[in-house]
Order: structure tokens, then C-alpha cells, then sequence
């Protein structure tokens, strides 16, 4: 991988974002602490560099989320001078809902209607996110400009051509637009890019004895003990894992690693034979599913 290579993927990323927020009357960023996001908000920086960002960071909270994400989002947003938004599903916090008891149900409230009202609250017409296309079968469908509907519904087959790396961001009233700067970024680029910039990055990427359980064959960090002893996991070991993807901490699936810094990570990463949202046992059976319906 060149540095040419990175320096093409730089550009068309901050070319993209550039016009999205130029096309749009109130963009966001969405930032949920993940390797991805971070690289797309560090992006924003750069294309509007010397000034600060002017579009917030918007993150979702499940209340599910690992300690080290929220510490390292509110670190991020500071550092980079970033307004930074938050929103809960105050009715599945009510209820108490959480992904291993509810599942589907908690998925719904706490991601996606949690999404959709964030979006509606804030009146947002252009949402920038971090997906790419390499991470699983239905993000492969995405356009880089995404259409919704109405209650930000998405249907894949009704989707804008892009040849020639043309993009309409033209839109009707009722609908919004989801921008994927980074659709055409593999896991290698995004960490090659990472090192090279040595971009700072949630430490759960990076291998540290942690506190685990093994529930249904995966290894899951205790990050909230409390909160977890509702969920019967069995004895606590400690243990050196990493992520290569982050979610609710009760249904991430850590890795075993010795990388505990970028060039192990890099080499673990370009030798890995599995995706990296194999560790995401809340994905369930249909993440398209979900995704016709509004998450992102």
C-alpha cells in the first residue's frame, strides 16, 4: 500500500465531505467513538482546516456504551474544538431495556428510533458517517450519497447513479441524505491511514489485560461490573484482548492480542481472516433489516 494510494483516499474523502456540507442547510457528523468515526471526523478537520469544524458531532448512546468510548468521544470533541450532541431513547432507558435480555426490541429503541429522532430533533438534512463497504453485505449496497425517505427509511434498490464520482445531493422535502465519505476505504486502508497520521484512537483497539467472561463462545469485557450481574455471566478472568470493532459492551466480542500498539495492530489486522464485525454479536440475522428502517 502506497502513500499515493492513502493520499487518493484522503482526497476523495474530504472532497466528498466538503460538498456535503456546502449541498446541505444543517449537516452532522455522526461519532460514535469507533475507529471509522474518527478517522471521518478527523477528516472534517482537515478539509476545514484553519477554521473549526462547522457541522457537531452527533452520537447516539445506547447507555450501553464502554467507558473508554464516552471518555474518549468527550477528549475528541474538546480537543478538536467540536460541538458535540448527544441522544437517548429516554423511554427504552425507562424500561430498562438492554441487548442480551431484549435483543431485537433493544436494537430497535435504543439504536434505531434513538437515530431517528436524534435526526428529527435536530432537523438535520445531510448525515455524515463512517461506513464502508467492505464491512458486511448490506453496506456493500450503499451509495456514497444515500437517499431516505420518510422516518428515514432506506430502499436499496431505489438509489442514485455515481459514475465518474458524480454525486446529486439534490433532495424533496420529505427526504434526507446519509454521506459515506469513507464507502470506498477498506480495514487496511483505515488503519494504513491511521498510523501514517498517527491518529489517536479509543484505547479498547489496542491489546491490555481487561477484565472478560466467556458467554456463548465469545469473550466479553465486564466493563460496567454492576450492571453485568444481571446477566449471570459466570467467574471474571483477566485477559489480553482488543477490538477490531465497537459496540454494546454486553454483546462485543473481544479478540485474544498481544498488539498494544499501531504497527502490531497493523500487522495483526492485514493477517486476520475474518471480518471485523465478526466480534458484533448484536448484528443478529439481518442487519439490512434494520437499516430499511432507519439505523444507520
Amino acid at each position: 500500500m502506497s502513500f499515493t494510494h492513502l493520499s487518493h483516499r484522503e482526497s476523495e474523502a474530504i472532497g466528498i465531505i466538503r460538498e456535503a456540507v456546502v449541498e446541505s442547510s444543517n449537516a452532522v457528523v455522526l461519532f460514535s467513538g469507533g475507529k471509522d468515526s474518527t478517522v471521518l471526523a478527523h477528516l472534517t478537520v482537515k478539509a476545514f482546516y484553519p477554521a473549526k469544524p462547522p457541522i457537531p458531532l452527533l452520537l447516539v448512546d445506547s447507555t450501553w456504551e464502554f467507558n473508554d468510548v464516552i471518555a474518549f468521544r468527550d477528549a475528541f470533541a474538546a480537543a478538536n474544538e467540536f460541538e458535540l450532541r448527544t441522544h437517548v431513547n429516554e423511554e427504552g432507558r425507562r424500561e430498562g431495556l438492554n441487548p442480551i435480555d431484549h435483543g431485537a426490541t433493544y436494537t430497535t429503541m435504543m439504536r434505531t428510533d434513538a437515530l431517528k429522532q436524534a435526526l428529527d430533533l435536530g432537523g438535520y438534512d445531510v448525515i455524515l458517517g463512517g461506513a464502508r463497504r467492505d464491512e458486511e453485505a448490506s453496506r456493500a449496497k450503499e451509495r456514497i450519497v444515500s437517499v431516505r425517505g420518510k422516518e428515514h427509511s432506506w430502499d436499496p434498490k431505489n438509489q442514485r447513479p455515481e459514475l465518474w464520482s458524480i454525486y446529486n445531493f439534490r433532495r424533496s422535502p420529505e427526504q434526507t441524505l446519509r454521506v459515506y465519505p469513507l464507502s470506498n476505504w477498506t480495514e487496511q486502508d483505515l488503519w494504513a491511514y491511521i498510523f501514517f497520521n498517527r491518529i489517536e484512537l479509543c484505547p479498547l483497539y489496542f491489546a491490555a489485560p481487561r477484565p472478560v467472561v466467556e458467554h456463548n463462545g465469545n469473550l466479553i469485557v465486564v466493563d460496567q461490573p454492576e450492571q453485568a450481574k444481571r446477566f449471570q455471566f459466570g467467574p471474571i478472568r483477566t485477559m489480553g484482548v482488543r477490538f477490531r470493532s465497537l459496540g454494546c459492551w454486553p454483546v462485543t466480542a473481544a479478540a485474544k492480542s498481544s498488539a498494544s500498539d499501531l504497527g502490531a495492530v497493523l500487522q495483526e489486522t492485514f493477517s486476520a481472516r475474518i471480518s471485523e464485525r465478526n466480534g458484533r454479536v448484536g448484528d443478529g440475522s439481518s442487519l439490512e433489516a434494520q437499516k430499511r428502517e432507519g439505523y444507520f
